[in-house]
């Protein structure tokens, strides 16, 4: 039986038996062509040439790929998922009659193989990656809980899956024999866990840092040490049978293990160290590191290893984040994940017959095996879970989460298939689970896993809650170091005493770059390995600035300092978590846009900092306060802490317009600004005109906290009468000039008089209408102004939580 020459690279192709084919070419092949009308006569046209075939079906899966993303969408499906079912489109057409012509011409015989090795590339970038972006000291320091969750969800499988071997050992190997190691290959991977796959998981559900979160990836970053050691040690004992060949693949195997790094991390720390601070790595280094990839590569395949196990072992050598972690990651992430991974998972479905018969011994075999395995998995997961006192969802969750299957699977079957280990028919399985795995875990997991709901409000955490006093809980949230010297300035505007102390916990916030696993670190445990050099030293400000206020006003404050290095789409994690379990009352945050005197934007970070207001303005478990804060503000003109000039005063204005909660937060912030001797303090009641029924209500609710600040000696106390919110604005024109500081509430969503018309000319809705308005460089203000949101009590969510 013959091919088509057309359907072919090659001059013709015999079919010589069931599995073999002699093959006539030309050498050297052709790798470019002459061009659309051109090479007729040398046979250099594109549909024959390599590079312009690969350039096509690189073309052709990326389109499809596209295609399947945009249909697929409402599934919310993981994204190789779709790359998958872009595979399985294109395998399916060889099987249509009327494509199979045109098929055969984009896909023709000899190309598969090429461009699965150029898309392998992309497979091996993928490890290495996920190597820069392991943190392997977190191995030491992982908690017992992950480490006996991830070891007992891998010994349970393996250990109920070697009984069988044990028990009927002919019928076992029989079955062996015909299967081409199936059974075995899936018990084996189907026990493992990976850390890639898991992350790439949690960051699509974007839970990394929540609690379940964190704990996966601790437990899949054991898993996959774990799962590493065992299959190198398999490959080599079974992949061949000359016991010194063995001992020489075992030892040149340690040998790598432990010289790597041995050699390669001191070499890079002292990259590091000669990179100046905030400057980019050399270029000359990176591309030295990526050469010693595939170098790496070669040498374990020397030692009978895959391609991929050098890259890995270089990744974890690399230290994580920035500056050489973050830069790897960079350079390497459009060209490995992005162009060529999604082809090396298309091009390994595409391969996978999926027309055989289903109904077959061996095909049930091995789907039983990947059936039981998981079921067996997931329950001794989540017995071990609910042993470390997990609730039962999130347990349930956690064993879903270490129970998913993603590219690393892919890539490891594409492999034992090529090598001839399993067959057709297993290799057909192991690819539709994934697929199902994968599908199943993503659905559930964001079906029953809602990181939000512990926010939900069902205490009051709020400065109005108080009792007259009491300690104070702030959580400071900074994410530059401007953003110091403005929190320094709102403290002392909350006037803390022996009689009235306050605690205040500090988290500095910095996105995660080049790395997996999120880190957060508590200073006030002084612990030296919670972080590396870079991450600490980044916080060192901050710190020592907040170290020095707590030392000038000893016994009436306590300070807490924290790092957080997380994805900016997830920090708000971080900051609600931590408002948290600290009970704290109120969270400031900074504003996303820091203007000078004049109205020059001097910073604006409105990817990071404004997406993490929003999201802590909505599911925050306690008050909520943005300052806005202007280069030429109070910490450079009039500092409240220095006491030795008489000059050294600050002048507070509170805008109150009532009958609201945040209205009534801002007044309790009040009472304790009053304290302060060196605070000149307005109260400026904005009243609509001719509206009684405010007065009345005003009078109700908040008559006692107005009527306590209207007494204070130290306060002055002005009612303005506006008409709508241009009289308001006209107002506020007025007095912007004539002080330092504002403090006014949000009302987000209340419309009232005095507001009319100012909403719909606000740019950022975070603030409200009146602090969006002051905070308008159009005013040429050099006032800060603090926006303040009551804790918001979430009935729905309250009443689920009590059920």
């Amino acid at each position: 039986m013959s091919i088509n020459s057309n359907y072919t690279l090659f001059h013709s192709v015999t079919r010589l038996n069931q599995s073999s084919y002699e093959v006539c070419f030309e050498a050297p092949p052709h790798i470019v062509s002459d061009g659309l009308w051109g090479g007729k006569g040398n046979g250099r046209t594109p549909m024959k040439s390599f590079f312009p075939l690969f350039e096509l079906q690189t073309l052709i899966i990326f389109v499809l790929t596209q295609m399947c993303s945009y249909l697929l969408k409402p599934l919310k499906l993981p994204q190789f998922i779709v790359q998958m079912i872009a595979g399985l489109i294109i395998g399916v057409s060889f099987e249509i009659k009327s494509l199979e012509t045109y098929i055969n011409i984009l896909f023709p015989y000899g190309t598969h193989d090429t461009i699965s090795a150029i898309s392998s590339i992309g497979f091996v970038l993928f490890v290495f990656i996920n190597g820069v972006q392991m943190d392997f000291s977190m191995i030491t320091r992982t908690g017992n809980k992950a480490w006996t969750i991830s070891i007992v969800g891998l010994v349970i499988p393996l250990a109920l899956g070697v009984i069988p071997l044990i028990l009927y050992p002919e019928r076992i190997e029989s079955i062996e024999k015909a299967n081409g190691h199936g059974i075995f290959v899936a018990l084996i991977t189907h026990s493992m866990s990976s850390f890639a796959v898991i992350a790439s998981l949690l960051s699509e559900l974007q839970i990394q840092n929540s609690e379940i979160g964190r704990l996966a990836l601790s437990s899949a970053l054991v898993g996959d040490i774990l799962r590493t050691t065992i299959t190198t040690n398999i490959v080599v004992v079974m992949g061949n049978p000359n016991m010194k060949i063995i001992s020489r693949n075992l030892l040149s195997l340690f040998a790598l293990v432990i010289f790597i790094p041995l050699i390669c991390r001191p070499i890079m720390f002292w990259i590091i160290k000669h990179t100046p601070e905030g400057r980019p790595v050399k270029d000359g280094y990176i591309y030295v590191i990526i050469s010693m990839v595939f170098a790496l590569g070669v040498l374990s395949v020397k030692i009978d290893q895959e391609f991929v196990l050098g890259a890995f072992i270089l990744g974890l050598s690399v230290p994580e984040g920035p500056p050489l972690g973050s830069a790897l990651v960079k350079k390497l992430q459009f060209f490995g994940i992005t162009l060529f991974l999604p082809i090396f998972v298309t091009t390994s479905v595409l391969k996978a017959d999926l027309t055989m018969d289903f109904s077959s011994y061996i095909m049930v075999s091995t789907g039983m095996v990947v059936l039981v395995t998981h079921l067996v998995k997931i329950t001794a997961c989540f017995i071990t879970a609910l042993c470390c006192m997990m609730p039962v969802t999130d347990a349930l969750c956690l064993s879903l989460i270490l129970n998913t299957k993603g590219v690393v699977e892919i890539g490891t079957y594409n492999a034992l298939f090529d090598n001839d280990i399993i067959d057709e028919q297993a290799y057909a399985v192991m690819i539709i689970s994934v697929m199902f795995i994968a599908s199943i875990v993503h659905w559930s997991v964001k079906l029953l896993y809602d990181p939000s709901r512990k926010y939900a409000g069902y205490q009051k955490r709020n400065i109005m809650g108080l009792k007259r006093n009491s300690d104070l809980r702030i959580l400071i949230t900074l994410q530059k170091h401007n953003h110091i010297s403005a929190a320094i300035d709102f403290l002392d505007l909350c006037s803390p005493t022996h009689e009235s102390p306050i605690t205040v916990e500090v988290l500095h916030v910095i996105e995660l770059v080049g790395r997996a696993l999120p880190v957060f670190i508590p200073h006030c445990l002084q612990r030296q390995d919670s972080g590396s050099a870079s991450h600490k030293s980044y916080s060192d400000d901050v710190i020592l600035a907040f170290d020095i206020y707590k030392h000038d006003n000893e016994n009436a404050v306590s300070i807490n300092t924290y790092t957080a290095i997380s994805p900016a789409n997830l920090m708000f994690e971080d900051v609600c978590n931590l408002a948290l379990d600290k009970v704290a009352s109120i969270i400031i945050l900074p504003f996303h846009i820091r203007w000078s005197s004049d109205g020059v934007v001097e910073s604006d970070d409105k990817k990071v900092l404004r997406a993490l207001n929003q999201k802590v303005l909505e599911i925050a478990p306690c008050s909520v306060g943005i300052l806005v804060t202007r280069a030429n503000s109070i910490s450079k003109t009039t500092p409240i802490t220095s006491v030795t000039s008489e000059f050294s005063t600050i002048r507070l204005a509170v805008i109150y317009l009532g009958g609201n909660n945040d209205d009534d937060e801002i007044l309790c912030l009040v009472k304790r600004a009053m304290k302060n001797q060196r605070i000149n303090l307005v109260v400026y009641h904005l009243v609509a005109k001719d509206c009684i029924a405010e007065l009345v209500d005003l009078m109700v609710v908040g008559h006692d906290l107005l009527q306590e600040v209207k007494r204070a000696e130290n306060v002055k106390y002005q009612e303005i009468f506006t008409k709508d919110g241009s009289q308001t604005a006209c107002f506020l024109r007025e007095i912007v000039n004539e002080h330092d500081y504002f403090i006014v509430g949000r009302r987000h969503g209340i419309r009232s008089p005095q507001t009319d018309g100012l909403s719909e000319w606000s740019e950022f809705p975070e603030l409200g209408a009146i602090g969006d308005f002051l905070a308008s460089p159009d005013l040429n203000s050099c006032a800060s102004v603090m926006v303040v949101q009551q804790q918001l009590l979430r009935k729905k969510e309250l009443k689920e939580w009590i059920l």
